[in-house]
């Protein structure tokens, strides 16, 4: 009869798993946390990336139960003051109440994980990388691939094995925008453009362009299609500080996007990251998710939470909740089909949690949804509107370089 392990054990064991996997499965594997810099980690050889750089957001420190205490004795209105609202946020406020108890559930599993609670600041910082910290003016590729310079730019791929592997001096010049990139080598290379250096991970390929250039990644047999389609669309918003950030686009524009065209003939997972918005979720599930052909739409939540697993935020603050919203579903997809039985399938009561790294960037997804992915394996991956690099992977966007400096990485 096998004894059932206890619970200092099974921590213990799950402890073990994390630091290797970067995944913590806290309920069954409904609510998982994760740490991206070990998941990204596991795309390089020669270099990993500086928590220390990816962690570079700064939380102030959570209220201690005394001052929580004051706060409520001074605050006179109720916990959810009554607000004008018109149909569209009642409906944003009645899904959020629906959702709630989840997030509120996943939350408290974080906080019972006691062992990992303890090491969860040190994880989020390293002292041997602050140096790298002193950055230079970060390029902007996005400006300077609609300028009139975009069509001379050239990058320099430094091979690690240099002239063995036959080029001269070890170094090839390619054109950087509008060129489809493929990283040949089983190890991490350094790329130099405008005296910077880039970390370009194994096996990778991308495409720097704008979106009349995204159909040079559709394959000429659907069978080498992408079985994995994560999208991170710059959705339009009319906040001043988000469009000073990064640039956005029309809604409107994403319905073009060849989703159908660039997924795998044996179907594709696809993952779209949208925001708390009621007008843009009406606009996905009504216009965008129809335009694409994808089906079995399934939510799951990203939950953002401080090194100390403190919520970043009030859960319950109205226009900055502290979670947004990961839409899964399907296209090219037969449910009959064996290479659909032989997966996951999607359940809407999963919640990754995370502490969060720069303003807008997601955490990895791959190593997370490998088990709903179909088709072959390894199955074959793209991100949409990239801004890093993964082993393997196909990135596409106007910035996909972003945080690919190599300030944001250590030598191994």
């Amino acid at each position: 009869m096998r004894m059932r392990m206890e619970p200092r054990g099974l921590e213990a064991e799950l402890m073990k798993s994390f630091m290797e996997s970067g995944l913590y499965r806290l309920d069954q594997s409904d609510v998982v946390f994760i740490d991206p810099v070990r998941l990204l980690n596991d795309s390089y050889s020669r270099f990993r990336l500086s928590p220390s750089a990816y962690y570079s957001r700064h939380f102030p420190p959570s209220s201690t139960p005394n001052e929580k205490r004051n706060r409520k004795r001074k605050r006179n209105k109720p916990r959810h003051a009554p607000l004008n609202l018109n149909e569209r946020e009642l409906c944003a406020e009645e899904r959020h109440q629906q959702v709630r108890p989840l997030l509120l559930n996943a939350h408290r599993k974080l906080l019972e994980a006691s062992q990992l609670l303890r090491i969860l600041p040190r994880i989020v910082e390293s002292e041997a990388a602050l140096e790298c910290r002193e950055r230079v003016v970060e390029q902007n590729f996005v400006e300077l691939g609609s300028s009139w310079r975009a069509p001379f730019c050239e990058i320099a791929l430094k091979n690690p094995q240099g002239l063995r592997s036959g080029l001269s001096e070890g170094r090839k010049l390619v054109p950087l925008f509008d060129n489809i990139i493929s990283v040949e080598s089983d190890d991490d290379i350094e790329a130099e453009f405008q005296n910077a250096i880039y970390v370009l991970p194994p096996k990778s390929l991308f495409l720097m362009s704008d979106l009349r250039q995204v159909r040079k990644l559709i394959a000429g047999d659907s069978a080498e299609g992408f079985n994995l389609i994560v999208i991170d669309p710059p959705w339009e918003n009319g906040s001043a500080r988000q469009k000073a950030m990064y640039p956005t686009l029309p809604n409107r524009q994403f319905m073009y996007l060849p989703v159908k065209e660039l997924a795998h003939s044996d179907g594709s997972l696809v993952a779209l990251w949208i925001t708390n918005r009621q007008k843009l979720q009406d606009f996905v599930v009504k216009d965008l998710l129809p335009a694409w052909g994808i089906s079995h739409a399934t939510p799951f939540y990203w939950l953002k939470v401080k090194p100390d697993g403190s919520l970043i935020g009030d859960l319950d603050l109205f226009h900055h909740r502290p979670y947004e919203l990961l839409l899964l579903g399907y296209v090219n997809v037969d449910f009959n089909s064996e290479c659909m039985k032989t997966i996951k399938h999607l359940k809407e009561s999963r919640v990754i949690i995370s502490v969060p790294g720069a303003y807008s960037r997601k955490p990895p997804l791959g190593k997370l949804l490998e088990e709903y992915i179909p088709g072959q394996r390894p199955s074959r991956c793209i991100e949409l509107f990239a801004r890093e690099l993964v082993a393997g992977w196909t990135s596409w966007g106007n910035e996909p370089l972003h945080f690919q400096d190599a300030t944001y990485y250590l030598g191994k």
